[in-house]
């Protein structure tokens, strides 16, 4: 039966360019996922959107001297161009700020006050006496009470993953002050916000984690840990005038804080997605609790507590029949070359500057195969030549290319007749047809490490089997043994583009053409940036129907006609591994 599975991805805060660093911690591995259960014949449902709101942006927007609006809409505006160039295909990237996400998040707010999960208090919060006003977390940094890490945010240690109250670190220092500024003298003062009741909800999150059999150790493990030190209530509001208002009188300088009001536009986006579409109800097929409805939520290990803990309390709070998380994949963090990414220090490869340099499919493979699934892993520019020359275009893209020039040069052009086939022409086209039930479990499973790993291999063997083969030699003697050993290639080739697609979607786009194929791989799509809503979208439309069961073995026939073969991936010289470190470290 045809499973109805959402997509939700981490809403990136729109304060500046994307790195590396968060493509494989989320994005990448939400559009894997997407891609292949498209392919399956579910029906997907992919979204996320910018988070345009909180002090990640209000505090770029001082340093900036802009406005939060203009760091917000420039930082949206290289999101899209990067999700179309990467090939990241959402059905909806919307953002925090629309007229719809507000009136959700205020009616979120407003009923699970109603019902008694929402509660005010007085709270202790860090005052600037330098700049007469309350500090929210992020203009906050000082040492972790936990594990000492000098830089912690006001909100969450990315050192140790903790979540923190900012009264809590130690020499807390504001980040409003300049370089050369005196330090500014923090106090403590009393404020009144509203706070989520989250012990309210413990024992029904303690029974939801125990049926979660199959989520990844990591994530388990720190929910758990979570859970056993027991919930407090966590304030939801902050003194902010860049966010959604308090829907209260007599809160005016208050705002719903983002993390609170950020998740909720999973639910926001899949209603805005149906409204653009013109079926508004359609969102409800993702919001039923069903065994055919599943929500995953791709996120970054920073990001576990909120989408295993708040979200979901917020959830059972809002509407007991709404869906809980089927899943929350989250990923470990990817370093470069050797240390953690770093905005202030330059330390980063920032997504957009790379691909205007270079091409998207290079970028995806390497990430894949070095995903950080378990734990963290490195991106250095060396093993991105390496893997991309003496893999990529060595094993896979030599193949492909190989193959059909030879047969578009020798046989007119088409796929050939084959005689009869051997054992080993035999066993090799049914090993890459079982590849789709090998790699598809991988897929179901989440482990993308490992669903790459079974097609790499098999295009090794489809290799040894030419090099055995060598159609190019026998065709001098016997052209029909020839014929038979470029089909069974091109049969093994067929599977391995549809393989690869979720993970290399560009260059198996383009290889399915060059196999005499019409269309797009996944059927009518069509993608869309909708201009009218002031850059507000990213739309790719897959329009029911259009996209059938297509994860399956290749139906490629005999006198099928090819298109002129072209390689599908680019040589990198060794010396740009050098040339792009030399960067690292410095304002560009």
């Amino acid at each position: 039966m045809t499973k109805k599975i959402g997509v939700f991805v981490a809403w990136p805060y729109a304060n500046g360019p994307l790195h590396l660093g968060h493509i494989a911690g989320a994005y990448l591995t939400a559009d894997i996922f997407a891609r292949y259960h498209r392919l399956a014949g579910n029906d997907v449902l992919m979204v996320s959107g910018s988070d345009s709101h909180g002090t990640p942006v209000t505090v770029t927007a001082d340093e900036e001297g802009k406005t939060p609006r203009q760091v917000f809409e420039e930082s949206h505006a290289l999101f899209l161009e990067a999700w179309q160039k990467l090939g990241i295909s959402f059905d909806l990237f919307t953002h925090t700020d629309t007229e719809n996400h507000w009136a959700i998040a205020q009616e979120f707010f407003k009923r699970l006050l109603a019902k008694g999960y929402i509660y005010r208090a007085t709270e202790k919060q860090l005052y600037c006496e330098t700049d007469a006003r309350f500090l929210p977390d992020r203009y906050i940094s000082g040492e972790c009470p936990h594990c000492h890490f000098p830089r912690a945010r006001g909100d969450q240690c990315d050192h140790c993953g903790n979540v923190l109250d900012a009264t809590q670190l130690i020499e807390p220092r504001c980040k409003l002050a300049k370089p050369n500024d005196p330090p500014h003298r923090l106090t403590v003062r009393e404020t009144e916000h509203f706070y989520l009741d989250l012990p309210q909800f413990e024992k029904q999150l303690l029974a939801w984690l125990e049926t979660k059999t199959d989520w990844k150790s990591n994530v388990t493990a720190f929910v758990r840990n979570w859970l056993q030190n027991g919930l407090r209530g966590r304030a939801i509001t902050r003194d902010l005038d860049w966010g959604i208002p308090i829907p209260l009188p007599g809160y005016a300088g208050k705002c719903i804080y983002v993390w609170f009001e950020a998740v909720i536009g999973y639910y926001s986006a899949s209603v805005e997605w149906a409204k653009y579409r013109g079926t508004p109800d359609r969102w409800k097929e993702w919001w039923t609790k069903s065994d055919e409805v599943r929500g995953y939520y791709f996120v970054g290990k920073d990001n576990i507590p909120f989408h295993t803990i708040i979200w979901p309390a917020m959830l059972l709070g809002y509407d007991d029949a709404l869906p809980l998380p089927y899943d929350v994949p989250a990923n470990e963090f990817l370093n470069l070359e050797g240390r953690k990414f770093s905005k202030s220090e330059h330390w980063a490869v920032w997504i957009n500057d790379y691909l205007q340099a270079y091409d998207p499919d290079p970028l995806r493979y390497l990430l894949s195969v070095n995903m950080p699934e378990f734990a963290d892993t490195d991106f250095t520019w060396r093993e991105f030549i390496r893997r991309n020359n003496d893999e990529l275009i060595a094993n896979w893209g030599n193949l492909a290319n190989r193959v059909l020039t030879f047969t578009y040069k020798n046989f007119d052009g088409c796929v050939p007749t084959p005689g009869e086939l051997t054992a080993a022409d035999q066993a090799l086209i049914a090993k890459s047809e079982a590849a789709f039930a090998t790699v598809g479990s991988a897929l179901e499973r989440v482990r993308f490490k490992e669903a790459i790993h079974v097609a790499v291999e098999l295009a090794r063997e489809a290799n040894v089997y030419l090099q055995t083969t060598e159609p190019w030699k026998t065709f001098k003697t016997d052209r029909a043994r020839a014929a038979t050993s470029l089909y069974v290639a091109l049969r093994v080739i067929d599977n391995l583009k549809t393989l690869f697609y979720p993970f290399l979607p560009f260059s198996s786009s383009a290889l399915h053409a060059q196999l005499g194929y019409d269309g797009d791989l996944l059927g009518a799509v069509k993608i869309e940036t909708v201009a009218e809503a002031a850059r507000r979208h990213t739309v790719a439309v897959y329009e029911p129907g259009q996209h059938a069961h297509r994860w399956q073995p290749s139906p490629l026939a005999p006198g099928q006609r090819l298109r002129e073969p072209h390689a599908l991936f680019k040589k990198l010289d060794e010396k740009i591994a050098e040339e792009e470190k030399a960067k690292l470290g410095k304002p560009s």
